[in-house]
Parts: C-alpha cells; sequence; structure tokens
C-alpha cells in the first residue's frame, strides 16, 4: 500500500477489504479532498445558477447512497473507509461520488464532453483511447487507484477525478473501460455510472461477463460506456433503464456525446451547437483512428487525442467543459497511459498493472 504524486497525478496502490482500500485512498488525499470540499462544496457551488447546500442536498445524497448499498454493498463500504481515511463525513464522501448526478444536465453543452474510441483485430494490440472533457477545472485533483481485493486475483486499475472510486480504467484480465456523457431521459437515484465502471472492472474478465453485469444494475442517469478486451469492442448506450448495444468484432468504434443508436437517438437532449461539436469531435476521431495503423504506439494515439477538435481548450470558465486529461489504454498489455491536463501540453505517465 502506498502513494506517490508525480507531476500532479497521485498513485495509490491499496490492498484488502473494500473497507482497508476506501481508507488507503482517503487517507492519501486527505488534505486535497479537504480542500476540494471546502471549495464551494466540491465546486458545485461555482457551476450552478442556484448555489447547492449541504442541507439541500441531505435526501439526494441518501436516497443514492440507499441505491448503492443495496446494488453494491461492497462499494459502499469502500466510501464508508473514504470518508475514515480521508477524515470527511459520510455524507461528504458520498457527494464526492454524484457531483455529476448532482449537477443534472442542461440540454446547452458548450463545447465538449470526451471523446472515445477503441479497436481489437489483427496486426497490433487492442486499444482504448478517450480524451476527458470535465468542467470545474478538475485536473488539479487527478488520481490513479490500482486494487487489489482480497478474495481474488483480479486488479483494477483505474483514472479518479477528487475521491472518486472509478471513472475509467483496465482490469487484470484484459478489460478496458471508458466513457461518454449523453444527456437524456430522467436522471433519478441509483448507481453512479462512475461506480458502475469500477464495478465491471473489478467483476469481469471480459466484454460478454461485463455487459451481463451492466444490465442489472439501476444505473442513475445516461451514458455511453465503451468496452474493449482481446476481441471485441462495443459501446452500451443507457437511457432510462434501457440499454442499447453496438459491437464490431473485430473492428473499430468511436462515441463522442451525442446517441448513435436509432432507439435512442430521438430521446437525445443535445442541443444543436453542442451537437455540432459532437459530430466534428466524432468525425475528427473515426478518421483519425482510421488513419493510424493497426500497431499504432501510446504517443501516436496521443497525437490524435491532442489535436482539435478531439481536444477542447480551456477557455478559462470554470463551468465549461474542457479537456482535463487524456488516457491510452492497453488491455491485453494492463497498461493504462495517461496526460494529465491538455494532452498536447504534458508529458506522458504510464501505469500498469
Amino acid at each position: 500500500m502506498s502513494a506517490t504524486t508525480t507531476d500532479g497525478i497521485t498513485f495509490i496502490r491499496a490492498a484488502g477489504t473494500p473497507y482497508e482500500i476506501g481508507r488507503v485512498h482517503g487517507t492519501a488525499l486527505a488534505a486535497p479532498l479537504r480542500a476540494f470540499l471546502d471549495d464551494g462544496l466540491a465546486r458545485l457551488r461555482h457551476l450552478t445558477d442556484r448555489p447547492p447546500t449541504p442541507s439541500g442536498l441531505r435526501a439526494t445524497i441518501a436516497a443514492h447512497r440507499a441505491a448503492v448499498e443495496a446494488a453494491l454493498p461492497g462499494l459502499a463500504e469502500e466510501v464508508a473507509g473514504l470518508a475514515d481515511g480521508a477524515r470527511i463525513s459520510a455524507e461528504e464522501a458520498w457527494l464526492l461520488q454524484i457531483r455529476r448526478e448532482v449537477m443534472g444536465y442542461s440540454a446547452v453543452r458548450p463545447a465538449g464532453d470526451c471523446t472515445t474510441y477503441a479497436r481489437t483485430g489483427p496486426g497490433g494490440p487492442p486499444v482504448l483511447a478517450q480524451t476527458v472533457d470535465l468542467n470545474g477545472d478538475l485536473d488539479t485533483h487527478i488520481s490513479v487507484l490500482e486494487s487489489a481485493r482480497t478474495g481474488t486475483a483480479r486488479r483494477s486499475l483505474v483514472l479518479s477525478f477528487a475521491g472518486l472510486l472509478g471513472y475509467l480504467g483496465i482490469n487484470s484480465d484484459g478489460l478496458a473501460i471508458g466513457l461518454n456523457l449523453v444527456l437524456g431521459g430522467t436522471w433519478r437515484p441509483g448507481v453512479p455510472p462512475y461506480l458502475a465502471i469500477r464495478h465491471l472492472l473489478d467483476s469481469a474478465r471480459d466484454t460478454g461477463e461485463a455487459l451481463k453485469i451492466l444490465a442489472d444494475l439501476p444505473l442513475s442517469s445516461s451514458r455511453s460506456l465503451m468496452l474493449c478486451d482481446r476481441e471485441r469492442v462495443l459501446y452500451a448506450e443507457h437511457l432510462d433503464g434501457a440499454l442499447r448495444v453496438t459491437e464490431a468484432a473485430p473492428g473499430e468504434l468511436a462515441h463522442t456525446n451525442h446517441f448513435l443508436h436509432p432507439d435512442f437517438a430521438p430521446a437525445d437532449e443535445l442541443n444543436v451547437f453542442a451537437r455540432n461539436s459532437s459530430l466534428r469531435r466524432l468525425r475528427a476521431a473515426r478518421e483519425g483512428l482510421a488513419a493510424l495503423p493497426a500497431d499504432a504506439s501510446a504517443e501516436d494515439h496521443f497525437a490524435l487525442l491532442s489535436r482539435p477538435p478531439v481536444c477542447v481548450p480551456d477557455r478559462g470558465d470554470i463551468r465549461a467543459e474542457r479537456t482535463v486529461a487524456a488516457a491510452v489504454m492497453f488491455p491485453a498489455a494492463g497498461q493504462l497511459h495517461l496526460r494529465p491536463g491538455d494532452p498536447s501540453r504534458s508529458r506522458t505517465q504510464v501505469f500498469a498493472l
């Protein structure tokens, strides 16, 4: 169990019970998490027109917490360990897990919110790569968590922001998962997609197992998850409790921030300006990936992820999404290559299982 910080990324290794893993995570980030929570209530007051209060969020936090405790009790224990290790309250630890659900969604998206692609096939290793586009200046709180739960040989390696138990990542069986925000339907108390991704990495050996597990989770909000293993690549779009899966085995797929499945496209709430951005980034990702050789290196992929329109610039507005990290994952090799902040201006760090 250890924690080191290099170029703004804190790398945390933890093993044991879910509670013990959470406690190590929280202890390693105690000071920055306290500062983040004190900065406008996890920066939520900087991002919304109606600044939230702890008392006003209590019922929302309790509803999500109850849903996660029922569906994923192990991760609920890990949140408890995070709270104890960081010396924050249980409500604060849960708020860190559901910040995106608290913000909800607006049909007006000014720029971007992640561009994701994946590829499998002959001539090169399977790869999943993406930008991470978020508001709130979250590149100041990037960490990577390697966890090994008692009772299993499987290990997970996940990118995290400000105490999240998961965001995107890989596991030691050769499964990689990325994600895109898509907007539609009714957001309700449930399992946040970030925690769902962590659960899939902890529990599934391949895309097939992950899909079966995902179908039974009561997700709280609309998302698209990109999954890649040694043989298959697919994305699963979620809307109001339903999933639609698009697969290439082998092949390549890309996704941005509008629904692509025809069953869900009519429910898309993305406004026309944001849709145009999403379409531009999708086209650039597809064309850029097609131009890369099958054996492209991580640096080749970062060159694509660093170019506009895929890379969304910082316009100096904390409310606007911008690229706060880029990741290239090689699931068969157990490698996560990561650049913090604007990937055109930062160096690559490599984390391996």
